[in-house]
């Protein structure tokens, strides 16, 4: 159970580390563009906004790569935090930008949410 919880850990600490490479360094190329469904003009008018955002975006990440790595219970504690706050950030996302979020975000981290609290 724990390695199955550590692998969607990771699984949700790698989308969010793409998720930082796109908001971050290719917001205004069409492949962020298609996967953020914005315009090119739009895309140049936010991109400082779009890398404040992957920052955030780092920053789940970071949490939830050092709970792979950190001995419990701080490890645990991480693991929480992190996709508790990945799971708040995926439901605002859907609610207020693409319901998209719900199944590249939210399902993910509580897939893994539920398997780390099974795993204890």
């Amino acid at each position: 159970m724990t390695v199955v919880a550590n692998v969607l850990v990771g699984l949700v600490a790698l989308i969010h580390v793409y998720i930082v490479v796109l908001e971050m360094f290719l917001w205004t190329t069409p492949r962020a563009r298609a996967a953020f469904g914005t315009t090119e003009s739009f895309a140049e008018e936010s991109k400082a906004l779009a890398a404040n955002q992957g920052l955030y975006n780092g920053f789940l990440a970071a949490a939830l790569i050092w709970g792979l790595i950190a001995t419990d219970p701080t490890g645990f504690q991480f693991k929480l935090y992190g996709l508790a706050c990945v799971i708040v950030a995926g439901l605002y996302g859907a609610a207020t930008a693409s319901k998209r979020i719900l199944l590249v975000q939210v399902l993910p981290g509580v897939l893994a949410l539920v398997f780390v609290l099974l795993a204890r």
